[in-house]
């Protein structure tokens, strides 16, 4: 496999808004529309490398597209080298700092660089950083929100069946805890024992209900939990995961590599397993696959979410797919004709 050398010449990104289908209904929000940041690297030599930024918040795009375009100015003419450019932009940011949206900016430039560079070189980028391709076990969370066990129920067999998911992640937190449990049987009664369940709280527990909770579901054969207590309480973590024999989920709020490494270390807390992606939050990808290797064991999962697992379901992603097969002349018109809006105001 040969490397092109490319330069970059220009970064472009662009705010979408999309309408859910589904919309977000956890216990800390409520979601109805889903912002998206279209980012385009440019490079001298044509090839042109894409991403995209999934903010949650809408307004957030406000200062998130000019710090991309700021990034860009400072790399322009650089030659398109993603552990450089990762280093260069998080030291430009030492005096504000190596977290929030500054450094969400910066993923949105790694993983344009990446895919630049595996475009050039013909491959997929799994095959760039020394992997290959095969089948990989995926599970579908494009729904199964904080509705009536019935409704999440009806919506389990619905979206098993747009892929043949053998996995599905469904959310908890609702007022009583009797309606969590009734709806983990109502899903496991509608798609049957062999579906692998998993479920997400999304930070919304204090952590003496977070005990009482995860122990109310800890015998019910579940793949994990995921984020019951606010992300940075890592040692609330350590004695939730010292307590329950299901595996603990975390990891969606880290920002690099280096807080992916040291802050569960800083627990006591060590790394089983982890399947990790570039993301909004989670740049580096060489970077943090060398951390990770030297991970050991215990009972708590980095997270996978949006970006750790693959996705063939879902309505933002199908239409991101659909956008990003367009040429540039057709995009502004076919984002209006699927339903999205040009604005982050």
């Amino acid at each position: 496999m040969r490397l092109q050398t490319l330069t970059l010449q220009s970064i472009r990104a662009r705010p979408v808004v999309l309408k859910l289908k589904r919309p977000v209904v956890a216990r800390i929000t409520t979601l109805t529309d889903w912002p998206l940041i279209l980012i385009d690297l440019y490079t001298e030599e044509g090839v042109i490398g894409r991403a995209y930024l999934e903010p949650y918040i809408r307004r957030s795009m406000r200062y998130l597209i000019p710090a991309i375009h700021d990034l860009g100015e400072m790399l322009k003419g650089r030659r398109v080298a993603p552990i450089e450019f990762y280093e260069a932009a998080r030291k430009s940011l030492h005096f504000v700092g190596y977290e929030g949206m500054s450094m969400i900016a910066v993923a949105g430039v790694d993983m344009a660089a990446w895919d630049a560079l595996a475009r050039a070189a013909g491959v997929p980028l799994c095959v760039l950083l020394g992997g290959s391709i095969g089948r990989v076990p995926a599970y579908n969370s494009n729904g199964l929100w904080l509705r009536s066990p019935n409704e999440v129920a009806s919506e389990a067999v619905e979206l098993r069946d747009e892929g043949g998911f053998q996995g599905l992640k469904l959310r908890l937190g609702r007022e009583r805890l009797s309606d969590d449990l009734a709806t983990i049987e109502a899903v496991r009664e509608a798609v049957g024992s062999e579906m692998s369940l998993m479920v997400d709280f999304n930070q919304g527990l204090h952590f003496g209900e977070a005990l009482e909770r995860c122990h109310a579901i800890d015998d019910l054969g579940l793949a994990w939990i995921e984020e019951p207590i606010v992300y940075d309480n890592l040692e609330g973590y350590a004695r939730l995961t010292a307590d329950l024999k299901t595996p603990v989920q975390i990891g969606e709020n880290f920002y690099g590599p280096r807080a992916l490494y040291n802050r569960p270390a800083d627990e006591g807390l060590r790394l089983r397993h982890a399947g990790f992606h570039a993301d909004r939050r989670r740049d580096g990808l060489a970077t943090s696959s060398r951390h990770l290797r030297s991970s050991r064991h215990s009972h708590l999962y980095p997270s996978l979410s949006r970006g750790g697992r693959s996705r063939h379901a879902g309505q933002r992603n199908g239409a991101l797919a659909r956008v990003a097969r367009l040429g540039e002349s057709d995009r502004a018109a076919a984002l209006c004709g699927q339903g999205w809006q040009a604005a982050y105001t």
